[in-house]
């Protein structure tokens, strides 16, 4: 996961990425500014540094999933290529989140849901309390984009539904 800040992968993805942590999944989410981790930490999920991680040796695994916050595909090249490179592959499921999708991957991406578990909901607000962000309404569902490997082999990414 690509994010701006720590608020941010709470605000919009909490509540999915601790249910995905639960059902196993290693996540980890690569923050422009990452400030205080406990949040993330909280959510069951690594943080790293994204000018440190960007800087390290490149890697020969390919990650199953991807998700980026729509901001970071606006605002960092380096962000927007490997979003195109991994739709362009088709292996990796793509996952965006946030305001101001670019419209140029709309026939690319599709409208998902995440139906967020009761557990979910409790560790979101929890998190959300540790970032300073208000926390009365945690909904049951959080709304994201997504297209790769999710949209070319139905079932993949079988956490994330079509909304609507």
């Amino acid at each position: 996961m690509v994010a701006p800040n720590i608020a941010d992968v709470v605000r919009w993805t909490g509540g999915w990425l601790f249910d995905r942590t639960v059902a196993g999944w290693e996540v980890t989410v690569l923050v422009a500014d990452p400030g205080d981790i406990r949040p993330l930490r909280i959510l069951g999920v690594t943080a790293l540094d994204l000018e440190q991680f960007s800087a390290a040796p490149v890697r020969e695994t390919w990650p199953q999933s991807v998700a980026v916050a729509s901001a970071m595909y606006l605002s960092d090249s380096r962000v927007r290529d490997g979003v195109l490179d991994c739709l362009d592959r088709g292996r990796t499921e793509v996952t965006m989140w946030g305001e101001g999708l670019p419209v140029e991957l709309d026939h690319r991406v599709g409208s998902v849901q995440h139906q967020v578990s009761l557990a979910g909901r409790a560790f979101k607000a929890c998190a959300m309390r540790a970032a300073g962000l208000a926390t009365e309404v945690v909904g049951p569902v959080e709304i994201f984009r997504t297209g790769g490997a999710s949209r070319m082999y139905p079932g993949y990414g079988v956490d994330l539904v079509p909304a609507g």
